[in-house]
This record gives structure tokens, sequence and C-alpha cells, in this order.
């Protein structure tokens, strides 16, 4: 199939599943249309398992395979999503509560990795750095799946602010630790790859300062550039063209470029926003990227929901999968306990924060795509099946029932921010 046919192909499921779900099940968008992409894709293999001879899902599985989910999405729609959620949160917001974000986005990683890896390491045998690539490949928070759930629950806003500022610094900062630990765990020669610990320390400082440089600056001269037109169709036009190009320049230049996202749509959707666009094209730069998301969201799940064709169906591996749910759950719960307990005796915290940003904390389709991005090798299918285990439990467990838990411990009156 073409590219122009896949991408036919995956929006004209997206809204007939879309439809499907807004008559039947009627639940999230996104949610429903995972759910019924994954009822979909279980309908497919038991009806293979009763008449081999139809081969549909030997078929299926060949175009998802040939799909390469974790090339569409790192090297094309992330950056859209992330500039995208990151128009939606102020700078004035963030900056209330930027202490506990950033220990949550570094040290929160940083413990999260650590534990996950040699939980993972002790539950199947699985070499030491192997075992710590999914750990950081599972740590980060999923912004697209976060923000998406977060339209859903009506939080108070200090703690909305955190858990997506979080999220969408954490999944910059837990992509630029994978790649490091995938140097050291597959060493290939390659000089953008960690050989050592002196060149991982190197790879990290590179990758997320020189993305957070490059997304400052790119969003300053693109604001610069907006602050002389009045035009609102051209404006949109130079929003895409910065979320789009200064990806790609970020992935030549050899820096985060999901942290260059999140810099460059944090500065454009609050200075920019303020001081380089006039009220109506204020108003089709957020109709814009609101729906762009919406989308992309969309597609997303969808993609997520059909890669079950890529998991092996091992019985040990789905009991290693289901082990893992826990473990990711404890580190996440560690993760967010630590910062929080170390800024509490400085400033005041809801009773609600560690429990709804432990349950909040979702896991999405970076998490699948950095599994398949992972070299062939004896752990990969391991590793490929516990995430979209872990995974797909997080957005439908956890997403469903995130706005019940916020409405028992997180809509008390607002207290200061921490």
């Amino acid at each position: 199939m073409s590219l122009l046919q896949i991408a036919s192909l995956l929006i004209v499921l997206a809204g007939a599943f879309g439809a499907i779900n807004y008559l039947f099940l009627k639940l999230p968008s996104a949610i429903g249309i995972l759910v019924v992409a994954l009822i979909a894709s279980f309908a497919v293999i038991a009806t293979d398992a009763l008449f081999p001879a139809l081969t549909v899902e030997e078929n299926i599985r060949a175009q998802v395979l040939e799909l390469e989910f974790s090339e569409a999405l790192l090297e094309g729609m992330l950056g859209l999503l992330l500039f995208a959620g990151a128009l939606h949160v102020k700078l004035s917001d963030l900056r209330k509560a930027w202490l506990v974000i950033l220990l949550m986005a570094t040290i929160g990683v940083g413990l999260s990795t650590t534990i996950v890896g040699f939980g993972f390491h002790w539950l199947t045998g699985m070499p030491i750095m192997i075992a710590l690539v999914f750990g950081a490949l599972i740590s980060p928070t999923d912004p697209v799946a976060v923000l998406g759930v977060l339209r859903q629950a009506d939080l108070q806003k200090s703690l909305e602010t955190k858990i997506a500022g979080e999220s969408l610094f954490n999944d910059g900062v837990g992509y630029v630790v994978f790649l490091v630990l995938v140097g050291l765990a597959f060493p290939t020669g390659d000089d953008h790859h960690a050989a050592g610990l002196g060149d991982a320390a190197k790879l990290f400082f590179q990758e997320a300062l020189g993305g957070a440089i490059l997304g400052i600056v790119l969003g300053w001269l693109t604001f610069r550039v907006m602050r002389r037109i009045d035009d609102f169709s051209l404006e949109v036009l130079i929003t895409l063209g910065l979320a789009f190009g200064g990806y790609e320049l970020a992935v030549f230049l050899h820096v985060s470029a999901p942290i260059m996202a999140v810099c460059a749509g944090l500065l454009i959707g609050d200075i920019g926003a303020r001081h380089g666009m006039s009220e109506e094209t204020r108003k089709y730069v957020e109709a814009f990227w609101k729906l762009v998301d919406e989308i992309l969201n969309a597609v997303l799940f969808l993609m997520i929901g059909f890669e079950v064709f890529a998991v092996a169906f091992d019985f040990d591996l789905l009991v290693t999968g289901c082990m893992a749910i826990a473990l990711a759950l404890f580190a996440r719960l560690v993760a967010v306990s630590v910062p929080v307990l170390m800024l509490k005796p400085f400033r005041d915290f809801s009773d609600g924060v560690i429990p709804i940003m432990t349950w909040g904390g979702l896991k999405g389709g970076i998490s699948v795509a950095l599994a398949l991005s992972l070299p062939e090798g004896d752990w990969k299918p391991l590793i490929l099946t516990s995430t979209y285990i872990v995974v797909v439990f997080s957005i439908i467990v956890q997403g469903l029932t995130v706005t019940r838990l916020a409405e028992r411990v997180g809509r008390a009156p607002e207290l200061p921010d921490g």
C-alpha cells in the first residue's frame, strides 16, 4: 500500500470506529476508538483461528508490520502532538509549579527507570542493561494520553498543570534516557550512540539541553515574525511550519526533537499568543491545533489498537506483562511521591496529588513505538508484549477511572500551588 492509501485507510477507520463508539460505547473519544480497534483486532484473530484457510490475520499482520508504527509516530506525528499539547499549557501556570515538574521529569524518570529495570531483571533474568532500557521506555507518561484524559477529568487547575507539565517534559527526558541506555545496551559503533558512561552523560546533555535551546530559539524567531504579520491563515501556516520544520531540524542536529517541540509550543502558546497574534488569529490558531490534536489522537489510538498483531501471544509472556503492570505502577508511585515529599516541608499540596498523579500517569503510543524501535533480539518479544499490556491497561483501565478518583480526592477547594 502507498503512503496515501495507508493514511486514507487510517482516517476512514478512525472516523468509523469513532462513530461506533459515539453511538454505542459512549466512552471518551480516543479511548473508545482504541477499544473498538482492539475488539476488531481480536475478532479477526478469532475468525482466523476458526477458519485458518482464510489467512486474514497473517495478511493484516503483514500490513501492520509494514506500517512502521515506530517511525510514523517518532518521526511524524509526535512533533505535532507535543507542539499542540504545549500550546495549551501556559507558562504562567508552569512557573508556579516548575520545581515539582522539574523534579518529577528528572529524578522521577530516573527512579522509575531504575525500579522497573531492576524489577524486570529480577522477574525475567533479562540482562540488567536491557532491563533498564525497558524501564526507560515504560517510565515516561504519554502527554497525548494524559492530556486527552485531563479534558474529561475537570481537575483543579494547579493539579492539572502539574500533570500536564510533567507529562510534556518527562516524555522528552525519558526519550533521551532511552537513547542513552540503548547505546549502552546495544553498542553499534555509531557516533550518535553512547559507548560508555562519559559518552552517555555527554549525549544526555547534548540531547536535552540542545533540544530546549533549539525550541526556544525557533519559537522566539517565529514569534518575532508573527508580530509583523496580521493574516490568520498565514500565521496558522507558520506555526505548522515551526512544528514540522523544527522537529526535523532537531532530528538532523541530533538534539531532542520532543523537548524542542514542547519548548517551542510553550513559547508560541503563551508569549506568542499574548504579544504576537490578534484576537482573530489567536482563535484560529487554537482551533486549528485543537483539531490537529484530536484527529492525530484518534489515529494514534487506532494504530495502538492494531499493534496487537505485532505482539507475541505466549502464555508466559502475557503473565510477565501482567506483572509488569504492577511494577510500572509501583515505580510511578515512587516517582511521584519522592519529589512531593521532598518539597512538602516548603509548600502545600492537596491530598489528592500523589494518588491522582500516580493513577493519571498514563502510558501510551510513545512507549510502544520505542519498544518497536529496539534492535531485533531474544528479549524484544518479551519487552514488546509487556509494553503493550502495560499501555493498554493504562489507557483503558486507568484512563476510564482517573476521573472517578479525581471526584473522590482531587476536587476539594483550590489549595496553594505546590
